[in-house]
């Protein structure tokens, strides 16, 4: 029951910092593209995201099919749920995965809309993300599959 209630806390307060980040400002040809690519997800009647860490590595695969979390030494497989978004927001502004493992682990996965760089290339992503699995919080980017 505290892990529940500690990871329920721990999604509103990443929620919240990251909707009062006034640093992630797009200019109006990204802030075109993410909707380009949302409006593309949403069109082909699923949502799929690909989500990257760097230092440490990480990613997270959202799909229909299921949300797998993987790093480069393991891989935790989740059933798909539905993302709760944030009240009086549009559906992709913020998404928050809730996610309970088979060992009872519940996990939290926070996108939040606005342009992110993974530190290491050039790369810009549409979207920064947050996941916090027990005491572990990893910080990355996000992109439409």
């Amino acid at each position: 029951m505290k892990t529940k209630i500690s990871s329920i806390f721990l999604a509103g307060v990443t929620a919240t910092l990251m909707l009062s980040n006034p640093s992630s400002a797009n200019t109006a040809s990204q802030s075109s593209n993410s909707n380009f690519l949302i409006s593309q997800a949403n069109n082909r009647g699923s949502e799929e995201l690909i989500v990257n860490g760097t230092e440490p590595f990480w990613s997270v695969t959202i799909s229909r099919k299921g949300i797998v979390y993987s790093t480069p030494e393991s891989r935790q497989n989740f059933p798909y749920v539905a993302p709760v978004t944030a009240s009086g927001r549009p559906a992709d502004v913020v998404r928050v995965y809730r996610l309970r493992g088979s060992n009872n682990i519940t996990s939290t996965l926070v996108i939040r809309k606005g342009s992110c760089s993974d530190g290491m290339s050039d790369t810009k992503y549409p979207y920064s993300a947050v996941y916090i699995s027990g005491n572990k919080v990893l910080e990355g980017c996000a992109r439409a599959k």
